[in-house]
């Protein structure tokens, strides 16, 4: 069997920084649970927010006391990729959901709404990988997200907005391209129907 690193449950110094794999470690258990049974969606959402948002191990720890620890596969941790898609057809993703690190969200002959401002956001940094092809695309992201645009078009309209959030917000880096069609990504939903910036 493949050694590995123990999920923190009763750490030597409970006030040691956790780190992004430690709360992944977590995240892993986390994961197994719900896909076991032995938590609901809910719990699962809620520990799963606590986890990316622990600052030391000692606050970890609580997360899994009551779980069997898990032995990772292929690195499997938690979502790591998500999709979203909308073909030919009107989708909205809004409310409490689980973000993957790298999400998809593709809008081909059709309307994609996605809402991340009350999403659980897993870790500090995510990517948003963005497909408008003859569709409209629109994204709402939290408010204190720090917002990296690297987002390409060809005869489309594109407005990305967030820039710089505030200390301690996540970083969401935004790439992709709109063909023939509309990327709108911004923190308010009065920004979604903005004119295309310089």
């Amino acid at each position: 069997m493949a050694s590995h690193d123990p999920v923190p449950r009763a750490p030597a110094d409970p006030a040691l920084r956790a780190s992004d794999a430690d709360r992944d470690r977590v995240a892993t258990v986390l994961a197994e649970a719900l896909a076991t049974g032995r938590l609901t969606s809910v719990e699962h959402a809620d520990r799963l927010e606590a986890a990316y948002a622990s600052v030391t191990v000692g606050e970890l720890a609580p997360l899994v006391r009551d779980l069997p620890d898990v032995t990772p596969s292929d690195g499997g941790l938690a979502p790591v990729r998500h999709e979203v898609n909308a073909v030919f057809s009107k989708v909205v993703r809004g409310g409490r959901w689980i973000a993957g690190r790298h999400t998809t969200l593709n809008a081909t002959f059709g309307a994609l709404i996605v809402d991340l401002s009350d999403a659980v956001l897993p870790g500090r940094e995510i990517t948003l990988e963005l497909s408008s092809r003859f569709g409209k695309l629109i994204v709402r992201v939290p408010e204190n997200a720090h917002v990296i645009d690297e987002v390409g078009a060809l005869f489309s309209k594109r407005g990305i907005s967030g820039g710089i959030g505030t200390e301690g917000g996540p970083v969401i880096k935004v790439i992709g391209r709109a063909a023939f069609g509309k990327i709108i990504v911004s923190r308010e939903r009065s920004d979604w129907n903005l004119p295309d910036r310089p």
